[in-house]
């Protein structure tokens, strides 16, 4: 089962890996990679978020 969080207009696709289980997410439809992980979903929204502020970061820096 594949499912998409959204943070400020962005989105990132969620799977969940059984085998070291953990969520991952991967933001969809832009061109840098930015990936994320949790242990749990209610962590995931919070990474999600963290993660794309970390990005916005970077790019006010450029």
């Amino acid at each position: 089962m594949t499912e998409l969080l959204e943070y400020k207009g962005y989105r990132a696709r969620i799977e969940y890996d059984s085998a070291d289980g953990i969520f991952f997410g991967t933001v969809i439809d832009i061109r840098d990679s930015i990936g994320f992980h949790a242990a749990s979903a209610d962590d995931l929204q919070l990474a999600f978020q963290n993660a794309m502020e970390d990005y916005f970061e970077m790019c006010r820096q450029r």
